[in-house]
């Protein structure tokens, strides 16, 4: 977080929660910009979008009015944790084939045909 941001957040901002990550949620107190109040995230580590959980989401783009209670933002047992985008960090997927996993696939084992109308 830059200086500016947390001057602007410390005279501005009315925190309003945090989520299981650490990230912090603020709105304006003063004045709407288009009628709307202001809201913004404090990241904790990166500055990293997808790292936001749905709930919180919604709340910072006006889909809901109020950020959803402790309660109604647990999910279900079957539910999956929300993860941020791998993509571009060592822990993203990468198939068997792929280049940095040793870039070796198994033969085929001819039974493809391929289609022809």
């Amino acid at each position: 977080m830059s200086l500016r941001t947390w001057i602007y957040t410390l005279v501005n901002g009315a925190l309003v929660g945090r989520d299981e990550f650490g990230n912090r949620y603020f709105r304006g107190k003063g004045r709407k910009l288009n009628g709307r109040e202001r809201r913004w995230v404090i990241y904790k580590g990166e500055p990293e979008a997808s790292g936001v959980p749905p709930e919180w989401h919604a709340w910072l783009h006006h889909t809901v009015d109020v950020p959803l209670t402790e309660e109604a933002a647990k999910a279900p047992t079957w539910h999956k944790t929300h993860e941020p985008n791998l993509t571009g960090t060592p822990n993203a997927y990468r198939p068997k084939g792929h280049e940095l996993k040793g870039g070796r696939r198994s033969p085929a084992t001819g039974d493809y045909e391929s289609w022809t109308p």
